[in-house]
């Protein structure tokens, strides 16, 4: 068997996952010890509220062009060209891109640098402000570094290599573990503390792309400076990444929306007169600090998000992407299905755990330093809305890189735009009734409607799913979802009654050790078996 046939086997993709998946569990145990250092430094303040959205712009925009559209309209015509036995021309292309994409960017961040330096100097700016556009400032060359990581895991994924790719977070989070722990301490202002944490996610750029090139260098890959003989693939490249941009980075561009409107609805610190400059003048209706809520909220649904949700979608994409090329729409319906299961043994209890867990969890983590109990009350509601939609976020992924697969951009697309559309319409409703709560409720219910819209468009497409096998693991997973969550909220209440677990780590220890305990009694009673292909390493 050759070397191409070998990788898409079923075993190979799944083998990636848990590559991915292990190195993501890491990556995201660092995250929580650098979220726990961030919300002991800050709390729920305009600090870190400026910070947080200032990292979002560069960390979205590697989302949309680095592992997000770019990626995933790269990787099916770099499939295609390795397919040929002289890879020249594949190694001519990932120059192409790497390039264009280098260039792109600097003259995108240079732009972006000049439109804050004249916004500082000529805009009307409170302290606040002043804060963001400092710290964005600093962080906006990060977005050339990430993208350019993101790229050359991508050449690396498209040829199986998964390990160095799913390295580069845990280098983003060890660089931040440094600045937070032990360089800001150095630092009084609490201002300064921010920026020079914005500098060490800037050095984390750096190296994020350096731990990959041996590894890149090691597969084959030389530069090539003659791209013309490459032309007609790189702009195959663009026509299919401007549908994508979009459809892809959903959950991320309503994520992002979510802290703007938050930034720009949040009472201004020192002011106790300000109103809206609405009709009638409406009291603003969220408390400084809302940024940081939604941002430490969305940490705690992205860890099984990542470790599996984006892990499982990295992994399968490229197998199903030859498929497809392969005529082999039966083979891609099945992966397909497997992809949904998983996604159901994995996400519904998740989902679960984190809203009847999200106060043990916003205690257990952050309640500390300027972390004050009111803060964790806040946060944990935030945990619990997004925590709701973490099976939809999960099925996002796998049921947007079916349809990418099949060449259909444009269903994801329009579906994409619809959920900002009715985000932000949810979004400026549900404010008023449930403060920075209702952003994230809002979220949640956009990613559910996404799932019913893109299950529908790929049945149009391939014909019915096997619907007999994903319906009896639905009912098998919430049947044990539910024994999970009932002994898990047994042992929160007897914690509670008797004190015996009460304190902040085992109060968050005693319950989630006892559910996942049940949820896998429960799925062997079941005979779950999805459940025990994600336990098992394929040979």
């Amino acid at each position: 068997m050759d070397a191409e046939s070998k990788s898409s086997r079923p075993g190979t993709w799944l083998s990636g996952m848990l590559i991915m998946s292990s190195m993501t569990v890491l990556s995201r145990i660092l995250g929580l010890v650098r979220d726990i250092a961030m919300a002991r430094l800050f709390g729920l303040s305009p600090v870190m509220d400026a910070f947080t959205i200032a990292f979002r712009i560069p960390n979205l925009s590697r989302k949309l062009f680095g592992e997000g559209a770019l990626a995933t309209s790269f990787i099916p015509i770099f499939a295609r060209e390795l397919v040929s036995k002289d890879r020249t021309t594949a190694w001519r292309l990932a120059s192409a891109v790497l390039s264009w994409l280098t260039i792109f960017l600097s003259v995108a961040v240079v732009l972006g640098e000049l439109g804050l330096l004249a916004w500082a100097h000529w805009g009307a700016v409170s302290h606040e402000t002043l804060v963001l556009i400092e710290l964005t400032a600093i962080m906006l060359p990060y977005l050339i570094l990430i993208c350019l990581a993101s790229q050359v895991g991508a050449v690396l994924n498209s040829l199986g290599h998964f390990r160095w790719p799913a390295t580069v977070p845990v280098v983003l989070n060890l660089v931040w573990l440094i600045g937070a722990w032990w360089i800001t301490p150095w630092f009084a202002d609490t201002t300064t503390k921010a920026q020079v944490l914005a500098v060490c996610i800037l050095v984390s750029g750096v190296l994020q792309v350096l731990v990959q090139w041996p590894a890149l260098r090691g597969v084959g890959f030389r530069f090539h400076g003659d791209w013309r003989s490459v032309g007609p693939q790189v702009r195959e490249i663009l026509a299919a990444m401007l549908p994508v941009v979009l459809g892809l980075s959903i959950t991320q561009i309503n994520t992002f929306f979510d802290s703007v409107i938050a930034w720009s609805f949040s009472h201004p610190v020192g002011d106790p007169t300000a109103v809206m400059p609405l009709p009638g003048s409406p009291h603003y209706p969220l408390a400084a600090g809302a940024v940081s809520a939604l941002y430490y909220g969305e940490r705690m649904y992205q860890f099984p998000l990542g470790v599996f949700g984006v892990a499982l979608g990295t992994a399968i994409f490229p197998m199903l992407a030859r498929h497809a090329a392969r005529g082999e729409m039966e083979a891609l319906k099945q992966d397909l299905s497997l992809g949904l299961r998983l996604v159901l043994v994995i996400g519904l209890p998740a989902s679960a755990a984190l809203m009847w867990l999200a106060h043990p969890v916003a205690r257990c983590l952050f309640e500390r330093g300027e972390f004050t109990p009111a803060a964790t009350l806040r946060t944990a509601q935030i945990i619990a809305a997004y925590g709701s939609g973490v099976w939809a976020y999960c099925g996002i992924l796998i049921l947007q890189r079916g349809c990418y697969a099949m060449g259909d951009r444009l269903t994801p697309l329009r579906l994409g735009m619809i959920s900002v559309v009715v985000n932000v319409a949810l979004n400026l409703t549900l404010i008023w009734f449930f403060a920075e709560c209702g952003l994230a409720m809002s979220t949640a219910c956009c990613a559910m409607l996404q799932v019913a819209g893109l299950l529908w468009a790929i049945q149009r497409r391939l014909g019915p799913l096997d619907w007999g096998r994903l319906g009896s693991c639905a009912a098998r997973t919430l049947l044990a979802t539910a024994v999970m969550s009932a002994v898990g909220l047994g042992l929160m209440v007897l914690g509670q009654q008797t004190g015996w677990w009460s304190g902040k780590l085992m109060g968050l220890a005693v319950p989630c050790l006892g559910a996942s305990a049940a949820y896998l009694l429960a799925a062997w009673c079941l005979r779950l078996d999805e459940m025990w292909i994600l336990l098992r390493r394929p040979k």
